[in-house]
């Protein structure tokens, strides 16, 4: 059972020090006196009988003992939260409020259909949506911003205490615009857009490990002449604008290719296939209309699998 001695603004108190790196500024954010926010952090770890927090020059650091609290202490605080949040969109807009994160793949190609059938089953529901790069989402999912990311399967790092549920696979293309000289070539060799300016995917996105991967075993030395970005509008507007090659997961592009707009190049990336799919915190219990969502994600991803009606 949970002590009844430690009280919302222990947890609070303890959460917007560590989110802030000091007491000073937790002080100034929580309106509170520096002894007041000692005093009630002292409080917190003689009830827990452990020390949280070590205090020096350059701020606070946490212990084992910290670490540990942390983590829950901000699922709770994300799931009052996500409460307050919900009652006052009932009170306001007569429904419940849905947060989405996804990747810039998923929201350019599954999410327009996804959308359109969960209106069909949800029309009160308030859907936010966000879209970013796979580290920004999958934290912002710890820490309950949104209820659930659909994206690539990241690295192991990135999905540590993320459940993640696969919806189709997706590869990398490289795309250029309409008439590009690498498009006259007969055999066309990956080494050959190190001679063109190449969009490529940055530290923190979802592809850059299998992009590399696929550089590294073509052959192809780090590309010097490089812009790193995932953004579509900056992508589509500047290869079309020039001889750039962007490299960057099929499901942005797929309209633009279907269109003719832009043009991938010929070129085997099979070993960039990865996962697309769900994540989310395992120890969420879904809601009825997160549970409907779901369902029209599912039935979206069967007609990029070929295995559904769109």
């Amino acid at each position: 059972m949970i002590d009844r001695r430690i009280k919302f603004r222990h947890i609070e108190c303890f959460a917007t020090i560590q989110r802030h790196g000091s007491l000073k500024r937790a002080c100034t954010v929580l309106n509170l006196t520096q002894p007041a926010l000692s005093k009630t952090l002292k409080e917190l770890e003689e009830i827990l009988g452990a020390t949280l927090m070590l205090r020096d020059r350059g701020g606070v650091r946490l212990t084992p003992e910290g670490r540990v609290f942390l983590e829950f202490a901000e699922m709770s605080l994300a799931a009052l939260q996500r409460g307050v949040d919900g009652v006052a969109s009932l009170r306001e807009s007569g429904g419940a409020v849905l947060r989405v994160g996804t990747l810039p793949s998923v929201a350019a190609r599954l999410l327009p259909h996804a959308v359109a059938r969960f209106r069909t089953l949800a029309p009160d529901v308030v859907l936010e949506l966000q879209d970013g790069p796979h580290g920004h989402l999958t934290a912002q999912l710890r820490a309950g911003t949104v209820d659930l990311v659909i994206g690539r399967l990241g690295a192991p790092g990135t999905m540590m205490g993320l459940s993640f549920t696969q919806l189709y696979l997706e590869r990398v293309v490289f795309v250029v615009r309409p008439g590009h000289p690498l498009l006259a070539r007969n055999a066309l060799e990956l080494a050959s857009i190190a001679q063109w300016p190449v969009i490529h995917p940055p530290a923190d996105a979802a592809i850059r490990p299998l992009v590399e991967r696929l550089l590294i075993a073509q052959g192809v030395p780090p590309l010097r002449n490089r812009i790193e970005s995932v953004s579509g509008a900056f992508g589509r507007n500047f290869v079309r604008a020039s001889d750039a090659v962007w490299i960057i997961s099929e499901g942005v592009v797929a309209q633009d290719i279907a269109e003719a707009r832009l043009c991938a190049l010929p070129l085997d990336t099979t070993l960039t296939d990865g996962p697309v799919g769900l994540m989310t915190r395992p120890d969420d219990t879904p809601s009825r209309a997160r549970q409907m969502f779901v369902s029209a994600l599912e039935q979206a991803a069967g007609a990029i699998r070929g295995d559904g009606a769109d």
